[in-house]
């Protein structure tokens, strides 16, 4: 399996709309690819708008076209499929077929039928979701809502547990990336899990839309984990205090990997928090998590050759310049570091969340699963040292648990999540009694 850094072009969307016939954009986005089968990158590349052309350069255009062909084989046929209006932009979905699987493509394309953003779709799960068999759906009911301010709002949805009063209340944080209110990933849906699982047992909870999903336009401007995660997180817990029959002084915030790493950053903001959990949280920097990732992967393919290894040492070399604690002349907010600004990486590397989570009184559970390849064993040790001692602080390692906190036989690699495997009953437990216990 050979390795490359892959180059995310963020599709930013305003909020104009604009009419464009969609046959012409389908026609643009098969020729397109047409042009890249033909191996005729010049006039492939352009099809970018200005800005594309700066960011994917027709040679980084050639590199990407052919590691696709590494992985996938040689490609057979391309069909948009699909157009979405994005505001002023609109995504089409290319059906992409090799001889060696399927994979599907979006490209974004402006009012003057240039292309201002290419990545690969996330892979269909071929098996559905399953409902967890803890989950009792006659003991709990859900309810839709929104959060946030108006015009700006997030589907959510509240679960209650059925005739109890006072109840706890968990406000569920997302890892990195966009996220839908269950953190699906493939086949499995861990925040539905979870809150199913908590209401049977007499415990409610808020789980809502990542903004960067819904809101991509947001994000055109450099930013930080503050208009990402943190006042969205205060929006939900502000909500969690005020369902009808919960109690108030018993709010959880349920951070996952980034929403873990985050959780002491928003138990600081909102002191009157019960307890926070940190479910496979980074106790390191974000970019030493990144590449032990990609050196798990590395490893994975078995593939030692020297090829192999220089795209492993070039992509540590650029993670590695995702280290910046401060800007200045030559590295300003908007400069683009591993599809994120400069600005992000600054700010979230300023922060230190095992010094802040250590500064905290209110409860804490930290737990991590042992086969888990996105964060390891290295940072629950971390997180053992330096909070181990405290009495507040409850750790709990799970020899059995991958990254979507399911129990597996073995870590493996992202095929693992296209197979629905529900969250550990025992997890479920364990929170529950935790969550309730003094």
């Amino acid at each position: 399996m050979k390795r490359s850094i892959l180059f995310v072009i963020a599709l930013l969307f305003t909020t104009t709309t604009f009419s464009q016939n969609v046959i012409q954009l389908f026609n643009g986005a098969n020729d397109f690819f047409k042009l890249l089968q033909e191996e005729k990158f010049t006039d492939a590349h352009a099809f970018f708008d200005d800005t594309l052309k700066t960011k994917l350069t027709e040679d980084n255009l050639k590199k990407l076209w052919l590691d696709i062909g590494t992985k996938f084989g040689k490609a057979e046929s391309f069909d948009a499929i699909q157009s979405k209006a994005q505001g002023e932009f609109f995504a089409v979905t290319v059906e992409g077929k090799f001889a060696n699987g399927d994979q599907n493509f979006i490209l974004g394309f402006d009012k003057a039928q240039k292309i201002v953003g290419i990545f690969l779709a996330p892979p269909k799960s071929t098996v559905a979701y399953a409902k967890p068999v803890y989950a009792d759906t006659n003991l709990y009911s859900e309810k839709q809502v929104y959060v946030g301010p108006a015009g700006r709002q997030l589907a959510a949805i509240v679960t209650t547990p059925k005739n109890i009063k006072n109840f706890p209340m968990v406000v569920f944080v997302h890892g990195s990336g966009p996220g839908d209110m269950d953190e699906t990933v493939g086949a499995n849906k861990p925040f539905k899990d979870l809150a199913d699982g908590l209401a049977s047992k007499g415990i409610g909870s808020i789980r809502y839309v990542k903004r960067t999903l819904v809101y991509p336009n947001e994000f055109a401007n450099p930013f930080t984990v503050k208009e990402e995660v943190l006042d969205d997180a205060a929006s939900a817990i502000g909500m969690a205090k005020t369902v009808t029959g919960a109690d108030p002084k018993s709010v959880y915030v349920f951070g996952h990997s980034l929403g873990g790493m985050l959780a002491p950053k928003i138990a600081t903001n909102s002191p009157d928090l019960a307890g926070i959990i940190l479910a496979a949280a980074p106790a390191r920097k974000l970019s030493d998590i990144i590449i032990d990732q990609n050196k798990y992967m590395f490893d994975l393919s078995k593939d030692t050759t020297a090829e192999n290894r220089k795209h492993l040492d070039d992509a540590v070399t650029q993670i590695n310049k995702s280290r910046i604690t401060q800007l200045g002349t030559t590295i300003k907010p908007d400069s683009l570091i591993l599809g994120l600004p400069a600005k992000y990486w600054a700010d979230l590397n300023a922060y230190n969340q095992v010094t802040t989570a250590k500064n905290l009184s209110k409860k804490i559970y930290v737990l991590q699963g042992g086969n888990d390849f996105q964060v390891s064993k290295t940072d629950y040790d971390l997180w053992n040292t330096a909070l181990g001692k405290k009495k507040n602080v409850t750790l709990k390692f799970y020899p059995e648990l991958n990254h979507l906190l399911s129990p597996q036989t073995e870590k493996g690699s992202m095929a693992q999540y296209q197979t629905p495997i529900s969250v550990s009953e025992t997890l479920v437990n364990d929170l529950s009694l935790w969550i309730k216990g003094k």
